[in-house]
């Protein structure tokens, strides 16, 4: 397979992949205590799951529309017939 055929370069798949993690760390951080009909738990309306964790979802997926549209330098150089 040539590699001038791809859409994305290394750099592009590294930085997808930084923001997928990105992402799950978001999600996880939302992810917390459950409130039952028997006990209340007052933890789910903390700062962490309510402002920090959307927000660094939020970043996680700018990250990866960037990584989207991001050019990778052509190293090989263009321009040059075989």
């Amino acid at each position: 397979m040539d590699k001038k055929n791809l859409a994305f370069g290394k750099s592009n798949f590294i930085l997808l992949a930084i923001g997928i993690a990105v992402i799950i760390i978001g999600f996880v951080l939302m992810s917390g205590g459950s409130s039952t009909e028997e006990a209340y738990d007052p933890s789910i309306f903390n700062a962490m799951h309510i402002k920090v964790a959307p927000v660094v979802t939020f970043i996680g997926f700018v990250s990866i529309i960037y990584a989207i549209v991001h050019k990778s330098k052509d190293k090989s150089g263009e321009g040059h017939a075989k």
